[in-house]
């Protein structure tokens, strides 16, 4: 039997005005899940996130070093890449850090108890169903909204005590793109100025703080699963 743990504050303006909501969350509450595993003996499948790792270490690298152009900089892996965050007045990094804490937590739980686990780093994803509500757009129970866009569970009851990145690296896109690719595919009559640039600190408010860009790394996830990802934006 397994227990499945999506459930989560994940907007980034969320992070910079709701931090304490967003940490209890994504720390405090997903304790009790933990614990839930630990005395029923139940496998965790704990859904994470691409932000833990926070800042990558290209952005520390001089403006105009050659350097920042090289993939490798932006390329986190799960069992070797460091993460680093912002400094603590940056509130949007609330979320990453209680992310991180509950993965290390399941992870020592683990290795001291006995916990069999696997985390999910999840890295943006795409499907049917990511803005579905409640009632709305389908029946009010019964419905898993973001495991569509995933793969068969049953894989994952094969690797314990493994972190997954899981993406699709074909996908990489500024924001600026994304909204172009929106305007034509929705149908709508276009707009006098269908996109307009906007800062982050007028987006999301003060403190908020990011890194340069995230690239994907699949190996782990192949090597053990076999899995890759099929479908391009």
């Amino acid at each position: 039997m397994q227990t499945i743990k999506l459930a989560v504050i994940s907007t980034p303006a969320d992070y910079n005005t709701c931090p304490l909501d967003t940490i209890y969350n994504n720390f405090i509450d997903a304790l009790l899940v933990v614990k839930y595993g630990l005395e029923n003996n139940k496998r965790l499948i704990h859904f994470s996130t691409c932000e833990v790792y926070g800042k990558m270490i290209g952005s520390f690298l001089p403006k105009d070093s050659s350097l920042r152009q090289d993939p490798a900089y932006y390329l986190p892996t799960e069992d070797a890449s460091p993460c680093i965050f912002g400094p603590i007045e940056k509130q949007r990094w609330s979320y990453a850090c209680a992310k991180q804490l509950i993965e290390r937590l399941i992870y020592t739980e683990g290795v001291e108890n006995g916990l069999e686990f696997a985390i999910v780093r999840h890295f943006n994803w795409i499907g049917p169903r990511m803005d579905f509500i409640s009632g709305i757009n389908g029946p009010s129970e019964g419905v898993l909204r973001v495991l569509a866009c995933f793969s068969n569970l049953d894989d994952l009851s094969k690797a314990n005590g493994h972190i997954f990145n899981v993406g699709n690296p074909n996908n990489e896109v500024i924001v600026r793109q994304l909204a172009k690719m929106m305007t034509e595919v929705s149908g709508e009559p276009p707009l006098e100025a269908p996109i307009v640039d906007v800062s982050s600190k007028e987006f999301y408010g003060e403190g908020y703080d990011d890194s340069d860009k995230r690239n994907l790394d699949m190996t782990i996830i192949n090597k053990q699963l076999g899995w890759n990802p099929k479908t391009l934006l």
